[in-house]
């Protein structure tokens, strides 16, 4: 499955780091990371990829979430049909 997954917050040391470790203690790929700095606010996208069967998407929203709320950052986890569906892609 595809999943899109944005953060968003303050800049701070270890944002893309924690990210990238929680997705890979997951077995979740990234295939792109989009990110930029406007005026000390960190914005980034993801694109992932993750085996349904291996991944609850339920339980990486929650621990990405929780691991937002310990950084003051907001971190969604998306299925990319939903994305699109939110979209309008």
């Amino acid at each position: 499955m595809k999943l899109v997954v944005t953060v968003v917050g303050r800049d701070r040391v270890g944002i893309i780091a924690m990210v990238s470790r929680e997705l890979a203690d997951k077995n979740v790929n990234i295939v792109s990371i989009n990110q930029n700095i406007m005026d000390g606010f960190f914005n980034m996208v993801m694109i992932a990829e993750a085996d349904k069967d291996k991944v609850k998407l339920s339980e990486l929203q929650q621990v990405l979430k929780d691991k937002g709320d310990e950084m003051n950052l907001e971190i969604k986890v998306q299925h990319e049909d939903i994305f699109n569906v939110m979209h309008n892609v």
